[in-house]
């Protein structure tokens, strides 16, 4: 897994459903340290923004909603991106106010795993599940945000309703 793609999961998974309950991790302390850990500054503002950057992302996968690609064209605005030639090959320096950066990023992540992995991102199939996944099996064909409690979960749910007379 590449560095877009940890940060694209990492935000969108910070919002789970635990024990019927939808949790948001952006917000306090679990939100500044996330933040925190992807470079940002973990202020209440990046925090919004993050937030944002999540939802309409989330809406965007989940229902293709133009409202929400709007959303993200909105928190692109004032920003760039200029190259830099190293003896290395060129390298893009994004300039985003610092409270922007990291929700800029996370828009910018989903960009390139959606380009470079197309229809490889996807939401968890199971509708009581909030996660999403990035689908690196060879047929394409994962459900799950984990095989170890949403897909066992939906395969016993089948399963049982398949015995039922």
């Amino acid at each position: 897994m590449d560095r877009d793609e940890e940060l694209l999961l990492a935000v969108l998974n910070s919002a789970p459903v635990v024990d019927g309950r939808p949790l948001d991790g952006l917000d306090g302390t679990a939100g500044r340290e996330l933040a925190r850990s992807w470079g940002g500054t973990g202020t209440a503002n990046e925090l919004a923004q993050l937030r944002r950057a999540r939802d309409a992302i989330q809406s965007v996968i989940r229902e293709n909603d133009p409202a929400a690609v709007n959303e993200l064209a909105g928190l692109l605005a004032g920003t760039a991106r200029t190259p830099r030639v190293t003896p290395d090959g060129v390298m893009w320096e994004l300039d985003a106010p610092t409270e922007s950066r990291l929700p800029v990023q996370t828009v910018l992540a989903w960009s390139t795993v959606t380009t470079q992995l197309r229809g490889r991102l996807r939401a968890c199939a199971n509708d009581e599940c909030n996660l999403f996944l990035v689908d690196h099996s060879r047929p394409g064909t994962a459900k799950w945000c984990s095989m170890t409690t949403c897909g066992n979960r939906m395969k016993a749910r089948t399963h049982a309703s398949r015995s039922r007379p």
